[in-house]
């Protein structure tokens, strides 16, 4: 990585934005981490913390203490997505967002279902418009498929 691309990296991090990462990148680190036959599809990082889509989940793998050696990972199904809020950057310091609300119960189609949010920070010169046409076309076929 370049040294330029690295200073943006580590100041979009320390202001809480991901910035994007290669799939080839992820792959070489995370890849292990990846079932039989997922593939990553586009990733983002946050200092030490990543964020990377598959084309069957959302992987978040945040590092945590001094070394960076312990790691909590927590998987989000693309199919249990159910709902997507964007808001782009204004004038200032505002950076965009993505909140995307989806189904924790085991069970989609039961009378108690538990949903839960998770908000993405992306720097104000990244598109998000491209990541929530993704997500909302995710959240659309999964309704679809929830509902008949």
């Amino acid at each position: 990585m370049a040294l330029g691309n690295m200073m943006k990296g580590i100041v979009s991090g320390g202001m809480g934005n991901y910035s994007e990462v290669t799939p080839e990148e992820l792959t070489k680190e995370y890849g292990e981490y990846l079932i039989a036959g997922e593939t990553i599809t586009m990733g983002f990082k946050l200092v030490r913390d990543v964020l990377i889509f598959t084309n069957q989940r959302l992987i978040f793998f945040d590092k945590q203490g001094a070394t960076g050696t312990k790691m909590s990972i927590e998987s989000i199904n693309l199919r249990s997505i159910v709902d997507v809020k964007m808001e782009t950057s204004g004038f200032g310091f505002d950076d965009s967002e993505l909140t995307f609300t989806y189904i924790t119960s085991p069970y989609y189609k039961c009378n108690n279902i538990t949903m839960s949010s998770h908000t993405l920070e992306f720097p104000k010169k990244y598109n998000v418009q491209k990541l929530y046409r993704l997500l909302q076309e995710l959240s659309y076929k999964n309704h679809l498929m929830l509902n008949q």
